[in-house]
């Protein structure tokens, strides 16, 4: 039996081309995998600040619209409802919103950049359920106080600033996203430069 000599070009061409085809195997699994690690456009869109009109809110009247999947409420409080959010200080858990639920423009009583205007993301922060806004009926669940929010889950109630009366589960005042006016009845929700 004779043996044929190995023929080295042969081989460096098998090596070469099976090298190349590997490489292009592992490019077309890696591409889709790698592609699949970035965000896709609705998601990209979730997190992009949204503008909302204001015009057509009456006083007394909350406004729900959706930002990053989450409810954003906003309210148009009447004068004599942000006069007396002083009044019931001393059953709220944290009344002077010490804890950030909140950016800093809006760390004071009425938990806003406008007293007239409440904006806030409406979930308990109990247990993430929605609270419902309860205009002239909240003293059924804490006598003295006419207006405000209750969590129908467990029972927190939270007044017209968002902040969490004792007594209930909620452990913390209601988020007040990142806002800002660009008119006197437009916001964009999402984005702070922190002016009026």
């Amino acid at each position: 039996m004779s043996e044929s000599p190995v023929n080295k070009s042969r081989r460096r061409f098998l090596t070469l081309s099976t090298a190349v085809v590997g490489g292009v195997g592992v490019a077309a699994v890696s591409i889709p995998f790698i592609k699949s690690w970035q965000p896709t456009s609705r998601v990209v869109s979730l997190g992009k600040p949204i503008e909302v009109d204001l015009s057509h809110l009456e006083s007394g009247q909350m406004m729900t619209v959706e930002w990053r999947g989450k409810p954003i409420w906003i309210v148009r409080r009447p004068e004599d409802v942000v006069s007396r959010l002083k009044e019931h200080d001393h059953l709220l858990i944290d009344p002077d919103s010490e804890v950030a639920q909140q950016p800093r423009y809006a760390q004071n009583f009425y938990r806003s950049l406008k007293p007239e205007y409440f904006v806030a993301i409406g979930v308990c922060t109990h247990l993430g359920c929605s609270p419902k806004y309860l205009p002239e009926s909240l003293n059924n669940h804490i006598p003295g106080v006419k207006e405000g929010f209750f969590c129908p889950c467990h029972g927190s109630c939270f007044d017209m600033a968002g902040r969490v009366f004792s007594g209930g589960p909620a452990p913390l005042n209601l988020v007040v996203p990142d806002y800002q006016f660009i008119t006197d009845s437009k916001i964009v929700i999402g984005d702070d430069k922190g002016e009026v």
